[in-house]
């Protein structure tokens, strides 16, 4: 054989197997829930993928390695439980997100509402369950605060005895949800010190205290102790969150698992992809640190 077949030999033999080593490493990445890190417990919002019926979400999502599928109704609880999957947060009122907690016109739906999904909560093995403060409509930011422990007291004792927590969510109030109070870190933690238990923590949606407040990881770690949830989106668009938006999703996650945060971290960003649980695959490796 001459210098040059042989070198031509050669390079086609290497490039087989690059080629080949790509495709182990794309098949890999495909069945990554086989070798997950552990430090952080994934899970994804329900709503993202509504397109998908939710037997076939729950076991797609747990080929991948996750844990939890989340925001379920009581009627959808079963059918991620049944499947080996945890609800890591349920949905709660369905007064929803706009007349919560800050308005006392709303405090006796409230109460009636989670005194009933509390229990059950509790007895499907739900630790957590979603609550909002409501829009601020004439309320001061100070008489939310105050509106908010009242209309609470009663319900957080009857967590506690449960074994479930509240945790209300931060919202932006610049361009999802308009008027929403828990817009900021700052307050949803003083709510947090005035109510004074365990059974009550925040949600820490990263996309939208990144519109709100930016400085995502220093706060992080100066309110770690406030957070029992986190939710993933990319800025800006709510889309998926990968180099095609601003934040810095693995530096975010090593910063969570630093503050020694061991709950769940949910995938709640828009898929843009025609095939959405690619995305979904893509957001868990990006926050696989």
């Amino acid at each position: 054989m001459k210098r040059r077949e042989v070198i031509k030999t050669s390079l086609v033999a290497t490039a087989a197997s690059v080629l080949s080593g790509s495709n182990y490493i794309q098949q890999q990445s495909l069945e990554m829930g086989k070798g997950l890190k552990g430090k952080i417990k994934h899970s994804a919002c329900r709503w993202c993928y509504r397109d998908i019926p939710l037997e076939e979400l729950a076991d797609k999502a747990k080929d991948m390695g996750l844990s939890s599928i989340e925001l379920l109704d009581v009627s959808e609880w079963d059918t991620v439980i049944k499947r080996g999957l945890k609800c890591a947060i349920s949905n709660g009122s369905k007064l929803g997100i706009t007349k919560g907690f800050n308005d006392v016109q709303y405090h006796d739906q409230l109460y009636a509402d989670y005194e009933k999904l509390i229990p059950m909560a509790a007895d499907t093995g739900i630790k957590q369950i979603i609550c909002f403060s409501g829009n601020r409509g004439t309320i001061t930011d100070k008489a939310g605060l105050e509106h908010c422990a009242k209309g609470m007291d009663k319900l957080v004792k009857l967590a506690a005895q449960n074994k479930v927590t509240l945790v209300m969510e931060l919202l932006n109030s610049k361009v999802d949800h308009k008027d929403y109070m828990c817009d900021n870190t700052k307050w949803g933690a003083a709510l947090v010190d005035k109510i004074g238990s365990e059974h009550f923590k925040l949600l820490y949606d990263i996309y939208h205290m990144q519109i709100m407040e930016g400085d995502v990881i220093a706060t992080i770690r100066k309110y770690s102790k406030y957070i029992s949830h986190f939710h993933t989106g990319g800025v800006p668009g709510r889309n998926e969150i990968n180099e095609s938006q601003e934040l810095n999703y693995k530096a975010i996650m090593q910063a969570i698992v630093a503050s020694g945060y061991t709950g769940f971290v949910a995938q709640e960003f828009i898929p843009t992809r025609k095939n959405a649980l690619e995305s979904l695959r893509e957001g868990i490796n990006i926050c696989d640190v």
